[in-house]
């Protein structure tokens, strides 16, 4: 049966069994998951020839490996002989993988190097085997993103104006570079991915989800996002959106109010800071870090990386972890203390949110009324400079672009071609 996604999203609402059919949520790991750029980590998470971590490609298990020239192998995890997993650790450093049902070995490149008994397939080298790999891995501010589709958009013309955020998180950090080598959390949440992914650039619910710890805190949360705010939603194209509250940063005139810190508790990371950016330090350290959706899975919420993953039409996995600035070790202590704090196993800002994305799921499986609601703020859009729509800061903006995206690529009669290289 085809899906009529026409009819199930409009302009103004989408029907509910967007959540919660599995045909659809099997077509997306499709159309979406198999076919566009998706985000597996970063290469700090890779610095070595040898290493390696595994991650997840929509269904796919795959293993992300730095080979000996330094080149970035997007592996699939499934022996070409019998299917059986090669590698069993989430990370590590080998140059090999040897399945262990009947020994065959892999380079991490994924060319067969051998398998035992090699006369029963005629001879050593006659196999023309090796494990299946993304069509398609590029980086771009270290970000590893893979593609299963042989042909489509590049890298850069995917992220458009999004690579300018991931700019802006790069250059907050004195040599240029962020890293990710803390460890990553696994919050598993009994919700569809796209209640994520709606959630993360939602300027309309901080101030009510997150009302206890703004509360105890004294935090400028609430405030970014009230009607009295000079933050903004705007949609950045291909499914992409930020929240920008950098005007109401500069509104304050407060550097580092973004961090909830001053410069007077950091002066190792200021200093570097100026040395690196003179002038522009001050501006750099009042807009703060984006808060930015990168379409389909990677969220870079200012100073915390996440990625989601899609297990079920009703489960998924959010990734965790605190940004890094190379070369900053005193922002950094408290890039990770600030992360746990808010997303950790005892932080409050992710159970609030995991706890509505759930609440969403349980309500959405009613039968009526049949749609969510995406009005607001659609009769105050404009459209800036740059051609991009823009919304009140706690307004609907970037889930009507989400959607607006989603029905394009869901009703393609001609998506890219998905292949996985053998």
């Amino acid at each position: 049966m085809t899906v009529d996604y026409e009819h199930l999203i409009e302009p103004d609402r989408v029907h509910g069994s967007l959540y919660t059919d599995p045909a659809i949520f099997a077509e997306e790991m499709t159309r979406i998951f198999a076919t566009t750029w998706v985000c597996l980590g970063h290469d700090s998470e890779i610095p070595q020839p040898g290493d390696y971590i595994r991650r997840h490609l929509g269904r796919d298990e795959v293993v992300v490996t730095r080979a000996k020239d330094g080149e970035i192998h997007v592996l699939l995890n499934r022996c070409a002989h019998r299917a059986n997993l090669v590698c069993e650790d989430d990370q590590g450093n080998s140059n090999s993988f040897r399945c262990p049902y009947h020994g065959w070995t892999y380079g991490n490149d994924g060319e067969l190097l051998g398998y035992p008994y090699f006369k029963g397939y005629g001879g050593k080298g006659k196999l023309d085997l090796r494990l299946g790999s993304a069509a398609r891995v590029d980086t771009y501010q270290g970000f590893i993103f893979a593609s299963m589709a042989a042909e489509g958009p590049t890298l850069i013309e995917h992220l458009g104006p999004a690579a300018g955020e991931m700019d802006r998180l790069a250059a907050l950090s004195p040599t240029g570079e962020i890293e990710l080598t803390g460890t990553w959390m696994k919050h598993r949440a009994r919700a569809n991915w796209k209640m994520l992914v709606e959630n993360e650039t939602d300027g309309y619910h901080p101030q009510f989800v997150h009302g206890s710890i703004i509360s105890v805190s004294g935090h400028a949360l609430g405030h970014l996002y009230s009607e009295k705010s000079k933050s903004v939603v705007r949609a950045l194209g291909n499914g992409h959106s930020e929240l920008d509250q950098r005007e109401e940063f500069r509104h304050i005139d407060k550097p580092l109010m973004w961090f909830d810190t001053t410069p007077e508790r950091l002066p190792d990371y200021v200093a570097q800071m100026r040395e690196k950016h003179g002038e522009d330090t001050d501006r750099l350290l009042i807009d703060g870090a984006p808060h930015v959706m990168v379409y389909p899975n990677l969220f870079i919420a200012e100073v915390t990386i996440f990625l989601i993953e899609p297990v079920g039409v009703d489960e998924t996995i959010q990734h965790s972890t605190p940004v890094q600035f190379k070369g900053s070790p005193d922002i950094n202590r408290r890039l990770i203390s600030q992360s746990m704090a808010s997303v950790g196993p005892a932080g409050m800002l992710l159970a609030d949110d995991t706890e509505m994305y759930e609440r969403n799921q349980a309500g959405v499986q009613a039968s009526q009324p049949e749609w969510l609601v995406l009005k607001r703020g659609l009769d105050r859009e404009w459209v800036d400079d740059d051609g991009l729509q823009v919304g009140v800061g706690n307004d609907e903006t970037a889930m009507r672009a989400f959607w607006s995206h989603y029905r394009t690529v869901m009703t393609d009669d001609e998506p890219s071609t998905s292949e996985v290289s053998q």
